[in-house]
C-alpha cells in the first residue's frame, strides 16, 4: 500500500481541428481538465475528463476545493472505495455534467496509478477481452457539410479503412434523406452509416424520419430525444427496425439501467468522463452486457480503445481526435481496427511539456 502524497492539477483548452456542428450546438473548445497524481513510492498517474465550450473552470473549482483533498492520504489501489466517497460528499450535486466530469478526471488518474503499479496496461488489467475494436468516424460527417462533402468525407473514410462514418442530421425530414441517400449510393451497402440528432427530435419527428430512413440500412440513429424521455426512446424503438443508440448525455448508472430494462435502446454509448470515470464505465458495460447490447462509447477515443479491448460486448471506437496537441502519439489503427496500447496505463502518451505551455491554470496540492 502506498498512499497519495501529490495532485497536480491542469487546465488545457483544446481548439478543434476542423469545424464542428450538429443539430444543437457548434464545437468551438474543449476545455480539458487534467489530473496528476503521485503515491509515497513515486509512482504517478494520470486522468483528464472534458467539456465541450464551457463548465471546464466548474469542474476545477470542484476538483481544487472539495475531491483532491478527499484524495490526499488515501491508498490509490481503492478507487472503488475513493469512487464511493466523492459520490458521497458531492451528493447534493449529483447527478449531474459537473459532478461525473470532476469525479472522473480524478478517477481515471487512479485507475493509470493502478495499472501502473501491476505493471499491466489497462484494456489488461481491466478485463482483456479482445485485441482490437473497429473503428468508425465521425469527422467527415457534420450538419453543415454539402452533400458532396459528405460523399468526399466517406468515400476518404472509407478508403483510409475505417469501417463505418457517422453523419448529423437535424435539416429537413427531406434533406436529412436525400445526404444520406448519396453517401449510402457512394459506399456501398457493406459500408456503415450511423447517424446523430443530439437530442434535436420530438417524438411524433423522430419516428416520421425514422420511417423515411429505414430503407438506407443506417447502423443507428443515436440520441433522437432528450436523454431524460425515457418512454419516447421506448415508442421509437419499438417503431422502427433502426437500432436506437443513447448513452453521450447520460451520468448514472441507475439512468442506464432504466434504458436497458425498459428496452429503451439497442446501443449504449457510455462515456468514461459523463459517467465519471472507468470504475462506473466497466459497472455500465457488463450491465448491457447482461442484456446483451453492444457499447460503442462516446468521444474520448484515446481512452476508449483500451477500455473497449477490456470488455467482451464492445462493437466500436468513434474516431474524434482530441488529444493530438498534448500528446506525443495517437490510437494506433490498422485496417479500420484500433488496438490498445500494451504500455502499462491508460495508454495516453501525454506530452507534459506541450501541456504546461497550453495550460490555463496550475494548482499542486501535497
Amino acid at each position: 500500500m502506498a498512499k497519495i502524497v501529490h495532485i497536480e492539477l491542469f487546465m488545457v483548452d483544446l481548439l478543434p481541428k476542423v469545424r464542428r456542428e450538429d443539430a444543437i450546438q457548434s464545437f468551438v473548445s474543449q476545455e480539458t481538465p487534467i489530473v496528476r497524481i503521485r503515491d509515497a513510492d513515486g509512482v504517478e498517474g494520470i486522468g483528464y475528463s472534458y467539456t465541450i465550450g464551457t463548465g471546464g473552470w466548474s469542474v476545477m473549482a470542484l476538483i481544487q476545493h472539495s475531491l483532491a483533498p478527499l484524495v490526499l492520504g488515501r491508498d490509490g489501489d481503492e478507487p472503488e472505495a475513493i469512487w464511493r466517497d466523492m459520490l458521497r460528499i458531492t451528493h447534493a450535486t449529483s447527478v449531474g455534467a459537473i459532478t461525473a466530469l470532476a469525479m472522473a478526471a480524478i478517477d481515471t488518474a487512479l485507475w493509470d496509478l493502478r495499472c501502473k503499479r501491476a505493471g499491466l496496461p489497462l484494456h489488461k488489467f481491466a478485463g482483456g477481452a479482445q485485441a482490437s475494436i473497429p473503428t468508425y468516424t465521425t469527422e467527415g460527417g457534420w450538419l453543415h457539410l454539402t452533400s458532396d462533402e459528405l460523399v468526399a468525407g466517406a468515400l476518404e473514410a472509407q478508403a483510409e479503412g475505417f469501417q463505418g462514418c457517422k453523419i448529423k442530421i437535424g435539416r429537413s425530414p427531406q434533406e436529412d434523406v436525400e445526404r444520406l441517400s448519396a453517401v449510402r449510393a457512394a459506399v456501398g451497402p457493406k459500408f456503415e452509416i450511423f447517424t446523430d440528432a443530439n437530442q434535436a427530435f420530438t417524438s411524433d419527428d423522430v419516428i416520421r424520419r425514422a420511417h423515411l430512413l429505414a430503407p438506407l440500412n443506417l447502423g443507428w440513429i443515436e440520441e433522437p430525444l432528450p436523454a431524460d424521455d425515457v418512454a419516447g426512446h421506448i415508442r421509437l424503438s419499438q417503431s422502427t427496425p433502426i437500432p436506437v443508440a443513447v448513452g453521450e448525455s447520460i451520468y448514472s448508472m441507475s439512468h442506464f439501467r432504466e434504458y436497458l430494462e425498459r428496452g429503451a435502446c439497442s446501443i449504449i454509448q457510455v462515456d468514461v468522463a459523463r459517467i465519471g470515470g472507468i470504475t462506473p464505465w466497466l459497472k455500465v458495460a457488463h450491465m448491457a452486457e447482461c442484456f446483451n447490447i453492444s457499447v460503442a462509447p462516446h468521444f474520448l477515443m484515446e481512452l476508449h480503445v483500451s477500455l473497449c479491448a477490456a470488455v467482451p460486448n464492445a462493437r466500436w471506437v468513434e474516431y474524434i481526435p482530441q488529444l493530438d496537441a498534448i500528446t506525443h502519439s495517437g490510437i494506433k489503427i490498422e485496417q479500420g481496427r484500433a488496438i490498445p496500447s500494451d504500455v502499462p496505463g491508460l495508454g495516453i502518451d501525454w506530452d507534459m511539456d506541450a501541456i504546461a505551455q497550453m495550460t490555463l491554470m496550475h494548482e499542486i496540492l501535497a
